[in-house]
């Protein structure tokens, strides 16, 4: 591949020897320059080294956002082994699977997570034994035979003595899904970074060697990118917010309360003077918007601010209004993208989603591949060609279909989203079409239904499924979580409400009332769960 040799932990270190005494992270009290969160990542890749764990080995990391996270996750690539992110949501069965499934050579956990952690290992044959390392949190759970972390670093040195390394090197991430049991997305590194990780071309071009990346960096220490992590690191949102952070040289900023509370994170974004904001959804956005707007002018210092950017959920039309009217001055952004296919668009302030502007190499294909015309009125498959993942770990089926190759030996990416192409080239994504109701032979995406819903004054969240109907196969059905201080709204009255918005085959027939969406294992809304509260 001549000079085009992009790998993390080499790029990362450009960034150490460009800033060095830049702070690079910010986790609770725990504030680390480049500079030492590089000397700690080198001492976690000598323990793993001194442990026999090395090119392609499996760390899976089980914390709440923390620094050690990063540490291990960088320490990984440093190492040239594979981090794989663990859900700490997991029920003992489905983390056994993922550990089981991975392949994992060493595990690194928080000691709160000792009894999901040791649980999952209890009774698993496994080739070798783990080397299993304890993260101290304050708590006094037994974590086993686990070495102490920090003993683990305190005996290992902080040289950067390491090999070559190679833009092959995996990134894994394991995805729940929307059906089926967690899987694994392995992409080669030099991929991920162009496809989720900026490229190093924010505002230019992106970059064609790696050394380029050092020219790129803002060498003004007032003016750096401070970007906060508001997701948990197990998720590819927030490693692809933080990434992109440290690919500018900025800061990244972790949120670590173990539960989400708008008013400790607007004080974080005044304290920390935050520029970006990565969120998800309305289920994060909405209490934002709230908090601002219910507390009195001049609690929160929100003048460093200039993104609030959404991925892995769309923002509905009215917290986007909601946080306009708040933030008159900050960009509003719906980013799109996937575990399968890296960041692939965004619907800037001011427009209307799920309509995107996606990259030259995102398109629409029908089911022989061949893509749609803009404005032809179909709805195929959204598609990425280029830098995409490899596949799924040790699932060649699954890989087969998701990264079919056409006739002309492009392979694509098919996550498995829906879409259109309008007239003026934009894409319109109508969801995934697993989910989508067949209500009387008409086809209705419940992402289209829930973003009426959400706009009624009464409603703070919801969810929309497909229920059994003797009629019509299926019914539209509203899972509808009130606003706090409002009354719940009626079914007849949520109907005429959307009546404006969708087609009346698309309006809900039946709704329930809850205190709370009900969330998978990744904090996304549950539809198999909302189903069944009918």
């Amino acid at each position: 591949m001549g000079t085009r040799q992009f790998n993390l932990a080499d790029l990362f270190e450009i960034v150490v020897e460009t800033v060095p005494d830049r702070l690079a992270l910010v986790a609770g009290a725990v504030r680390l320059s480049y500079g030492q969160l590089d000397d700690r990542s080198n001492r976690f890749a000598h323990d793993l080294a001194r442990n026999g764990i090395g090119h392609g080995a499996h760390v899976g990391i089980l914390a709440f956002n923390r620094a050690e996270w990063v540490e291990a996750m960088v320490g990984c690539y440093k190492a040239r082994a594979v981090p794989i992110n663990l859900n700490y949501r997991y029920v003992v069965p489905e983390l056994r699977y993922v550990v089981e499934n991975a392949d994992l050579e060493a595990l690194v956990f928080e000691r709160a997570l000792s009894p999901l952690a040791t649980g999952s290992l209890e009774g698993l044959e496994l080739p070798t034994p783990l080397h299993l390392l304890v993260v101290e949190d304050g708590s006094d759970a037994d974590a086993g035979h686990a070495r102490p972390y920090e003993e683990a670093l305190a005996s290992s040195p902080p040289a950067r003595d390491f090999g070559p390394r190679s833009p092959d090197d995996i990134y894994a991430l394991y995805t729940g899904g929307t059906t089926g049991m967690p899987k694994g997305v392995l992409w080669r590194q030099e991929d991920i970074f162009f496809a989720a990780m900026g490229g190093g071309g924010w505002g230019a071009e992106p970059i064609t060697r790696p050394e380029q990346l050092a020219g790129r960096l803002n060498t003004d220490d007032t003016t750096r990118a401070v970007m906060l992590v508001v997701g948990p690191l197990m998720h590819g949102n927030a490693q692809w917010v933080m990434w992109n952070a440290f690919m500018m040289g900025g800061t990244a900023v972790l949120y670590t309360e173990h539960f989400y509370d708008p008013d400790r994170l607007w004080r974080l974004i005044g304290d920390e003077r935050v520029v970006s904001v990565g969120l998800v959804g309305d289920a994060m956005a909405r209490p934002l918007a709230d908090a601002l707007a219910e507390a009195p002018a001049g609690t929160y210092d929100t003048s460093s601010l200039l993104v609030v950017g959404s991925g892995g959920a769309m923002l509905s039309a009215t917290v986007k209004d909601e946080l306009r009217k708040q933030l008159p001055d900050v960009i509003i952004m719906d980013r799109f993208g996937s575990s399968e296919s890296g960041a692939q668009g965004a619907v800037e302030d001011g427009a209307a989603g799920p309509r995107f502007v996606m990259g030259a190499d995102t398109t629409v294909l029908d089911d022989e591949l061949h893509p749609l015309s803009p404005g032809d009125g179909r709805i195929g498959r959204l598609a990425r060609t280029g830098r995409i993942p490899l596949g799924y770990h040790k699932d060649q089926a699954k890989t087969d279909a998701t990264f079919p190759v056409d006739a002309d030996g492009v392979r694509w990416s098919l996550p498995g989203d829906l879409a259109s192409v309008e007239p003026d080239g934009t894409i319109t994504v109508h969801g995934r079409g697993s989910a989508s109701i067949n209500s009387g032979g008409e086809k209705v995406f419940p992402e289209e239904v829930e973003a009426a819903v959400k706009t009624h004054p009464d409603v703070f969240d919801a969810i929309v499924v497909g229920i059994p109907d003797d009629r019509f196969g299926e019914r539209v059905a509203a899972v509808v979580h009130p606003k706090r201080g409002h009354g719940a709204p009626t079914l007849e009255g949520l109907q005429e409400h959307c009546r404006s918005f969708i087609a009346g085959y698309k309006l809900p027939r039946q709704m329930l009332v809850v205190d709370e969406i009900p969330l998978t294992a990744a904090g996304k809304p549950d539809a198999k769960a909302a189903r069944a509260l009918f």
